[in-house]
């Protein structure tokens, strides 16, 4: 009941909101792009689908959520089916199935899709970058969401934050990682500039999907796997297929999932729709990461106390060497293309002046708690 009130109010917010996907636009501008031929009183059916399995946990559940909520607040105006990865389109083909038109909307990490552009990746997560927080800061206040915006409309694209990780651990592995030799001719899952950094050391990237992880590390496909954190390796049984679990998650501190709307679909919608959908996925993405930051505790301990899975950090001397690796990496990324350069130097720049004050606020405030 407590929910239901929640999400009604809500929606009588929304309906009356401004904010829409154009961003900081001329809002007759943003008018003049939705269809005049809408009544308030059409409703709509949309697909959903997404690169995770059905219902999978957080992952899975928040495009429900975000489905549940807009239906809610539309009052069934719009109501939108969530397909799981493989139902209506394989789990790394979700941005092509949306900017053709063949679903509606998507759910997906940015980083899948770098060879559309390299930019893409740096909205899910840069290593040794940004935090939950600090990206969705440089997204919603800092231009990160226009230059998104200007890089997915060539795709007939609108983006959307749809949800963060928090800071991800580093993997599962079958050896120990006590050296950069270690490394060197690992298979290892590890999408985005992760897996470049990862193979600039010697190491091999492999682009796969959640859902096939376990069986590839349990056969021997791979030797080593990243996916989220406890919460989410705990559902996968990945403590069955491999032995050590590394941290911290270097590679992807802050991890912002997406989602995306078809263009030409969300401009044929009303305005209160639209108010809807931009609000919907704005709660949702703040919820996932409220839902790992308290589901991770738990399921940590349950891997190590239970399952026995033993708990190990990567060496100093690694995490050194990844994280110069890292800067080189992210660097050459950026100069691949104008866009993408543009993308670096604005998440960049709002790095290093968030750092600056996160030093004597978050980092002071961690330091003394552990006094």
């Amino acid at each position: 009941m407590k929910r239901r009130n929640f999400i009604t109010a809500l929606g009588v917010g929304a309906a009356g909101a401004t904010l829409s996907a154009c961003g900081q636009q001329d809002q007759q501008d943003c008018d003049n792009q939705t269809s005049s031929n809408v009544t308030p009183e059409q409703k709509f059916k949309w697909k959903l689908v997404t690169s995770w399995p059905k219902n999978f946990p957080g992952l899975g559940t928040a495009p429900e959520r975000f489905a549940r909520i807009v239906k809610d607040m539309s009052k069934g105006r719009l109501d939108i089916r969530v397909y799981g990865a493989g139902e209506l389109v394989p789990a790394l083909e979700v941005f092509d199935a949306v900017s053709g038109g063949a679903a509606e909307m998507g759910h997906s990490g940015p980083y899948y899709w770098k060879g559309k552009s390299p930019a893409t990746q740096f909205f899910t997560a840069i290593p040794f970058g940004m935090n939950a927080q600090e990206i969705n800061g440089w997204i919603h206040y800092g231009g990160g969401l226009e230059l998104w915006q200007e890089l997915y409309a060539e795709f007939n694209l609108i983006p959307f934050s749809g949800g963060n990780t928090g800071v991800q651990m580093a993997g599962w592995f079958n050896k120990e990682i006590n050296s950069l030799e270690d490394i060197k001719g690992l298979k290892m899952r590890i999408p985005g500039l992760g897996g470049e950094v990862f193979k600039k050391l010697g190491g091999i990237p492999v682009m796969l999907p959640g859902g096939e992880l376990f069986t590839a590390l349990q056969t021997g496909t791979i030797d080593a796997t990243e996916w989220v954190g406890p919460y989410n390796d705990l559902a996968f049984g990945l403590y069955k297929a491999a032995k050590y679990y590394y941290y911290p998650g270097w590679h992807e501190p802050g991890s912002m999932l997406e989602f995306t709307i078809n263009k030409d679909k969300f401009n044929s919608l009303p305005e209160d729709l639209q108010a809807i959908i931009t609000h919907a996925a704005r709660a949702v993405n703040q919820d996932m990461l409220d839902e790992y930051t308290a589901r991770n505790n738990t399921a940590l301990k349950t891997l190590v106390n239970e399952h026995k899975v033993e708990l190990r950090q990567l060496p100093d001397d690694v995490l050194r060497k990844l994280r110069d690796t890292a800067t080189e990496a992210a660097k050459e990324a950026a100069a691949s293309d104008p866009m993408t350069q543009r993308v670096y130097d604005s998440a960049f720049q709002f790095m290093e002046n968030v750092k600056a004050y996160h030093r004597i606020s978050e980092h002071a405030y961690y330091n003394a708690r552990e006094l």
